[in-house]
């Protein structure tokens, strides 16, 4: 398995000079899901960002595919195979289900057939198209949120705390949809703070904390170490009584 997606020496920030990032360095392997964890503040939304070209980059380098994609304007995202699913605000509430998948398919060739193929894709969009997205569970939500963001194809799909504010078995029902995208050739790169159910369902993990790389490996090799789980994932001290 080769990397799609790699990360070198980044430093990023919102304001020039004060980098969130610093010299983060990562890979994504190709039709996988990588998570991204870590303490609030850590850099994990920060990162995501940076890729997309929300974020200003003031070093290092981003490279998909093997090309210098560092600093990309927002809207050159889908002609580079890229999507972006932010955390809030993410679908148009006063819109149909239909409305919103008609706005971001109006620059696909093949709008009708690839409306078709996202209903497939999700049944439970199809039956509920002619209702307003506001009217959707938080679930549904996210699901519509991901079909927008498979209009168009990608072959890297970053999402940013999909599970956010939902109650646990919909987080799972959704961190199992993430997953699903890479049977489709999907890459993932994920934030999360749904910790242990996304080391469940991810291939590899990334550990972030104050900007800086910290650990990373095999997703459940993390998820199985007494001592990460001590320190990022709320376990019982090691040795203790």
């Amino acid at each position: 398995m080769t990397a799609l997606l790699t990360i070198a020496a980044l430093e990023a920030g919102y304001v020039r000079d004060l980098p969130i990032l610093r010299q983060v360095n990562l890979s994504v392997m190709r039709a996988s899901l990588t998570v991204i964890i870590g303490p609030n503040g850590a850099g994990k939304s920060t990162l995501i960002k940076a890729i997309a070209g929300l974020v200003p980059v003031s070093a290092g380098t981003v490279t998909l595919d093997g090309a210098d994609i560092t600093g990309i304007r927002p809207d050159q995202m889908g002609a580079l195979g890229l999507a972006y699913v932010p955390q809030t605000d993410n679908i148009f509430r006063h819109l149909t289900i239909r409305e919103n998948l008609a706005l971001v398919l109006r620059r696909v060739p093949d709008r009708t057939t690839r409306l078709d193929e996202l209903y497939a894709l999700f049944p439970p969009l199809a039956a509920k198209q002619a209702d307003r997205a506001g009217s959707l569970s938080g679930g549904q939500r996210q699901m519509l949120a991901v079909a927008m963001a498979l209009s168009g194809r990608p072959r890297v799909m970053l999402m940013d705390e999909p599970s956010a504010g939902l109650s646990p078995k919909i987080a799972a029902e959704v961190l199992d949809l993430t997953r699903s995208l890479t049977a489709q050739g999907v890459t993932v790169l994920l934030v999360e703070q749904n910790v242990k159910q996304a080391l469940r369902v991810a291939d590899h993990c990334y550990i972030l904390a104050e900007g800086r790389n910290q650990l990373d490996g095999p997703a459940a090799a993390i998820l199985s170490d007494p001592m990460v789980a001590e320190i990022y994932l709320g376990g019982k001290r090691v040795g203790a009584a």
